[in-house]
């Protein structure tokens, strides 16, 4: 004998296999009703992160899903800056908002949850270093500046975020499986190749 499933239950378990974050727009195209989806939200078992941007419930609470809520509003951008150099643990700092680069050109997305600061990186090098980190359970996770780049930006925009920052997460990166090949050829191509050829110079000689 079957069990008899709800509505709601068929609606969430619907849900679970776009991720634990979702749009509307996908909500509605995976066969869930409007209906279903606010009842839902009433009775608690998705949280609206902004607007059209809905979680279940039961993944709040896992590690980096601020990242994957910007990814989903922003999926031609990827997370930099402050918020890469904390991801990568090249900085104790916990930024207090989500670092966010877009592309020349691109849509400047104004995102209210989670807070986020938007940066526009040049076009021609936009893709360099760019990452892609999934999530559980199915989500289609977030882009990222892998670890050569965030140090190199660090390098590029220490003008914003200073010179010792730059320097703690060169020092750092070098303690921890350094690739100085990438990390010079990302360099090169961001036209900060000699500062931070230098700069690894004195931090190994």
């Amino acid at each position: 004998m079957f069990a008899y499933m709800t509505s709601a239950e068929a609606a969430t378990e619907r849900l679970r296999a776009l991720g634990p974050i979702f749009r509307a727009a996908d909500a509605r195209a995976a066969g869930v009703s409007w209906r279903d989806l606010y009842e839902l939200r009433d009775n608690g078992h998705l949280l609206s992160l902004s607007r059209g941007l809905f979680q279940l419930a039961e993944t709040a609470g896992h590690e980096h899903l601020d990242f994957a809520v910007v990814g989903a509003r922003a999926p031609a951008g990827m997370i930099c800056l402050d918020s890469a150099l904390a991801y990568w643990d090249l900085i104790d700092e916990i930024p207090t908002a989500v670092h966010l680069a877009v592309p020349t050109g691109a849509h400047r997305p104004v995102i209210d949850y989670p807070p986020t600061v938007v940066h526009v990186f040049a076009a021609s090098t936009f893709t360099l270093g760019r990452s892609h980190m999934p999530l559980e359970r199915g989500s289609s996770g977030f882009w990222i500046t892998d670890r050569e780049r965030t140090v190199v930006d660090a390098f590029r925009l220490r003008h914003r975020l200073g010179d010792a920052l730059a320097h703690e997460a060169l020092r750092r990166y070098l303690r921890h499986k350094p690739r100085p090949a990438v990390l010079s050829e990302v360099a090169r191509h961001l036209r900060v190749k000699r500062s931070v050829v230098e700069a690894v110079r004195i931090l190994t000689g």
